[in-house]
């Protein structure tokens, strides 16, 4: 059987190696043909993104050959914790896990590693001082989306005498999308010098529902007169807001300029209809990119800490030939 054991730590990346081990769930065990038994602890399925990247994952393992065990944590650390040790106990070749929050996960990730059950991250990362429990993070580059995002807004409104006046819609607490899209937007607002404000920035927790709702929050509170941009951290509450700024009586993309993080095609088609103004790609369709990664891993390959998908960003003159290409 496949089992893998920790050989060491090189030029920021774990290595691991082949042992045989005794024990655990027959059923769980790689097979002679290199085939691997992989456990893979996913968020939830918490938008069409979400969704479509389980998708990806689950075809890609059939393709590859692979078991996949997979576990729906419904958005709860806790859940994800203990599909965490349920992989272990099972002795899965390879642990996949998509973080929901960034922090809280030592003492697991502790576990895997001294049960010789190399991990690797996909989609999201966790908090610095847990860098060496894990192999590597496959996934985007949430910083940058954020920064791809306050280019766009810093050249938008370069010229508002007025200043900007911005609504955020975040992700999850905690999550890393969240933290890192809001700090490389604000990033560059504040490089390029915008003279901007944060009229009310809150969680959406990345679902339609709860966008909606603050946004209904929003304009409650503030209205939305001299309010010139909402950012939101995902399609979702995005098209959430949107659906709470018509009910208002306003008119998306024209009285509130939007931009939108993912690039489903419910968000391009809002864009097409001319409801939003800026589209920053997130790209979940990298199953076959994970399965080569956990591949190498199972091989004892060396890899970088962080592999980046690939992603754009789209302005409303791109929304319509690109609407065809979205894949969720």
């Amino acid at each position: 059987m496949l089992k893998k054991v920790l050989a060491g730590i090189g030029a920021g990346a774990l290595l691991f190696g082949l042992s045989a081990c005794g024990g655990g769930d027959d059923d769980a065990e790689g097979g002679a043909d290199g085939s691997l038994v992989i456990g893979f602890a996913q968020v939830g399925a918490e938008s069409a993104w979400r969704t479509a990247n389980s998708a990806s994952v689950q075809a890609a393992a059939e393709a590859a050959g692979h078991e996949l065990k997979f576990v729906d944590a419904q958005q709860d650390q806790e859940k994800q914790i203990s599909a965490v040790r349920d992989f272990i106990n099972q002795q899965v070749d390879v642990i996949v896990l998509a973080p929901v929050v960034e922090t809280g996960w030592t003492e697991v990730l502790q576990e895997a590693e001294d049960a010789g059950i190399p991990v690797v991250l996909a989609d999201r990362g966790v908090e610095a001082a847990d860098e060496d429990l894990y192999v590597t993070r496959l996934g985007s580059d949430f910083a940058e989306e954020g920064r791809k995002a306050g280019t766009w807004a810093a050249e938008t409104f370069a010229d508002d005498a007025d200043g900007t006046r911005i609504l955020e819609l975040q992700g999850t607490t905690g999550s890393a999308p969240a933290n890192d899209r809001k700090a490389g937007f604000f990033e560059v607002l504040d490089a390029e010098g915008l003279d901007y404000e944060i009229v009310d920035s809150q969680s959406g927790n990345f679902t339609a529902e709860e966008g909606k709702a603050v946004m209904e929050t929003f304009i409650t509170t503030h209205g939305l007169d001299g309010i010139d941009l909402l950012y939101a951290h995902n399609d979702e509450m995005g098209l959430g807001a949107i659906q709470a700024i018509e009910e208002s009586g306003k008119v998306p993309g024209t009285d509130i300029q939007i931009i939108i993080v993912d690039g489903s095609k419910a968000g391009f088609q809002a864009g097409v209809d001319g409801k939003l103004n800026y589209i920053v790609e997130c790209n979940p369709v990298f199953g076959d990119q994970l399965m080569d990664v956990v591949e190498q891993v199972a091989n004892g390959d060396s890899l970088e800490k962080f592999t980046a998908v690939e992603e754009s960003a789209f302005d409303a003159s791109q929304f319509e030939a690109e609407l065809p290409n979205r894949q969720f």
